[in-house]
């Protein structure tokens, strides 16, 4: 959604009707927003997950609410999946839809700040469930593929002088130490078992883009200790300067509309 909305700039700048502050209601979409305020991420541990994004990436808490139930809760986040559900004539805990509304299920939430963006935590869990503790309500995808449709995924900055390979290297160990066995970085080489992937050089961590419009990009492809898909990226010149430049553009696009 929100790349959709960068789209949109460059029309609206042609149009020649800046948005002032006076009648920002009457503004393109574009011109409303101010930027991402957070990732969200449904997970199967709470606390694994908490750990993982303070403790081993160094995220800072914001907050932590939960026991949330109630009508208006359940139908704010599912009311298109009881429509789904109702449409295929299926009871929508079939499909994934906990009953926040009568109260089995509740969800709690965390928030985790970094430097430029804020990851949310969600966990569904009964009830009787303690929060924090324990699996979550519904079972975790069988299928992972980041190539299916909707999937998303959380991109970390690597800062400019810190060795990528040697990073990774670090990552999976502190991970295997605290017990998170999804912690995994794919490889740049062919792997068919874990033994392999394991073995294989450091140099085959990363894969590092050296020609072409991405030049300067490094990058790895993890899973997290919920199974969720991450990347951690290097971002060095030439490419820098794209992403620089174009930041700039904006800017003075918005500027420009008040």
């Amino acid at each position: 959604m929100a790349a959709g909305m960068v789209a949109l700039a460059p029309a609206e700048a042609q149009s020649g009707s800046p948005a002032r502050s006076g009648d920002r209601n009457s503004a393109p979409l574009g011109s409303r927003l101010q930027g991402v305020q957070h990732f969200g991420v449904t997970v199967q541990n709470m606390d694994r997950a908490f750990e993982f994004y303070t403790e081993v990436l160094g995220g800072t808490e914001i907050l932590r609410d939960g026991d949330f139930k109630g009508e208006p809760v359940h139908y704010t986040i599912l009311a298109d999946q009881e429509i789904d559900a109702h449409a295929r004539k299926v009871d929508p805990r079939t499909i994934g839809v906990p009953d926040l509304k009568g109260g089995s299920q509740r969800l709690d939430v965390r928030f985790v700040q970094f430097e430029n963006v804020v990851i949310e935590l969600l966990q569904y869990r009964d009830a009787g469930q303690p929060m924090g503790n324990g699996d979550s309500w519904a079972e975790p995808r069988a299928h992972m593929s980041p190539a299916y449709p909707r999937s998303m995924h959380i991109c970390f900055y690597i800062r400019d002088d810190v060795n990528f390979d040697t990073f990774i290297t670090d990552l999976e160990a502190e991970c295997a130490r605290r017990g998170m066995t999804q912690v995994r970085a794919n490889r740049t080489i062919a792997v068919r078992t874990e033994d392999e992937r394991r073995a294989a050089p450091a140099s085959t961590n990363t894969i590092k883009i050296r020609e072409g419009a991405s030049n300067g990009w490094s990058l790895i492809y993890c899973k997290g200790p919920e199974g969720e898909q991450l990347e951690f990226v290097q971002v060095l010149a030439p490419v820098k300067q794209t992403f620089a430049d174009a930041l700039d553009r904006r800017r003075q696009i918005l500027a420009g509309r008040g």
